[in-house]
C-alpha cells in the first residue's frame, strides 16, 4: 500500500478545502483503525502538528511506521546535539513508541548553515542509537536537494508532488532519487484539495490562476473523470515514489480517497502544469 496517512489535520485546523476543522479523538482513532485495516502502515506527523503526536500516542500506535519532523533548531539553543536529542525523545514519548521510521527536519536549510555538520551529526547519532531508522529532509522546492544532497546522505525526501506540481520530474530529481537509493514520499496531492473544488467554490485569492482552473475542469469533463481519482493516480503511477501521503478530515473521506485510489489512468493532460510558486508553495498564499 503506497498509501500514507497525513496526520496534521488531528493537530492543526488545517488545509484551504478543509470544512471540518480539527479532527475529533473518537474520529481520529476511527480513521487509524479504517487505515490500518485497508492495508496502510504509515503515519506521517511533526512536532509542530499541535497535539498530533500526543493524541496519536493517546490512541496507540505502535505498530505503525511513524514518520515525524523536527521544528527549526532554535538560535539559542548552544548545544545542538542536546536540543535534538531532547525533541526526539519527547516525541517517542508522545507517540507511545520506541523508534521513529523516520526523522526529517522541517527546516532543512538549516544543514547548510554554519552549524550543519553538527545537526547532522546529532540525527546520525539517534540512527545509530535505534532510536529512529532514517533520516532526512521535507523540502518545499526540489531546488533545496542541489546543495543538500551534494553534501549529506539522506535516507528520505518528502516533497510536494501533483498533476500541476511537476518539478520533481522537471528537475530531474524524481530519478536522481531513485539512483541514490532515496525513499521519497509525496504530500500535497490536491494541493491542499484545491485540486478538488469545483470551479465556484475555490476561494477568490485564487482567481489569478483562472486560466489553469479552467482547462484542468475542462479536461476532466471531457473525459467525464473524477478529479480525486485522477490526482490519487496520477501520483500512484510512478514506480519512484514510495508513499503518498493523504490527509483526511473523516473516516468518510479515507474510505472514499481508498475506493478512488483503485482507479487507473494512462493518459494524462502534458499542458496542465505550472512552476508558479505562488500557487504550488502554501505559504506563499494570501
Amino acid at each position: 500500500m503506497k498509501l500514507a496517512l497525513g496526520t496534521v489535520q488531528f493537530g492543526l485546523n488545517y488545509g484551504v478545502a478543509n470544512q471540518q476543522g480539527q479532527v475529533s479523538q473518537d474520529e481520529a482513532k476511527a480513521i487509524l483503525e479504517h487505515a490500518w485495516s485497508s492495508g496502510m502502515d504509515t503515519l506521517d506527523t511533526a512536532i509542530a502538528y499541535g497535539d498530533s503526536e500526543q493524541r496519536l500516542g493517546d490512541i496507540g500506535i505502535k505498530n505503525w511506521r511513524v514518520v515525524s519532523k523536527l521544528p527549526a533548531v532554535p538560535v539559542q539553543s548552544g548545544d545542538i546535539s542536546h536540543w535534538v536529542t531532547s525533541s526526539v525523545t519527547e516525541s517517542l514519548q508522545r507517540l507511545k513508541v520506541t523508534r521513529l521510521y523516520g526523522l526529517l527536519l522541517h527546516q532543512p536549510q538549516q544543514l547548510m548553515g554554519r552549524d550543519g555538520d553538527e545537526l547532522y551529526r546529532a540525527l546520525q547519532q539517534l540512527k545509530d542509537d535505534g532510536l529512529i531508522q532514517k533520516i532526512g529532509v521535507s523540502i518545499y522546492d526540489p531546488a533545496e536537494l542541489d546543495l543538500l544532497s551534494s553534501r549529506y546522505q539522506l535516507d528520505i525526501v518528502q516533497a510536494p508532488f501533483n498533476i500541476m506540481d511537476r518539478r520533481l520530474i522537471e528537475s530531474g530529481w524524481l530519478a536522481r532519487l531513485t539512483r541514490q537509493n532515496t525513499e521519497l514520499h509525496v504530500r500535497s496531492v490536491f494541493l491542499q484539495g484545491l485540486l478538488l473544488l469545483k470551479t465556484n467554490a475555490r476561494p477568490e485569492k485564487f482567481n489569478r490562476w483562472q486560466t489553469l482552473w479552467k482547462r484542468w475542469d475542462t479536461w476532466l469533463a471531457e473525459r467525464n473523470l473524477h478529479p480525486l481519482e485522477v490526482c490519487l493516480a496520477y501520483a500512484l503511477s510512478f514506480p519512484e515514489i514510495g508513499r503518498v501521503i493523504v490527509g483526511v478530515d473523516s473516516s468518510k473521506q479515507l474510505i472514499e480517497i481508498l475506493g478512488a485510489s483503485t482507479a487507473v489512468s494512462a493518459e494524462w493532460p502534458h499542458d496542465l502544469w505550472t512552476d508558479d510558486i505562488d500557487l504550488l508553495n502554501p505559504s506563499h498564499w494570501p
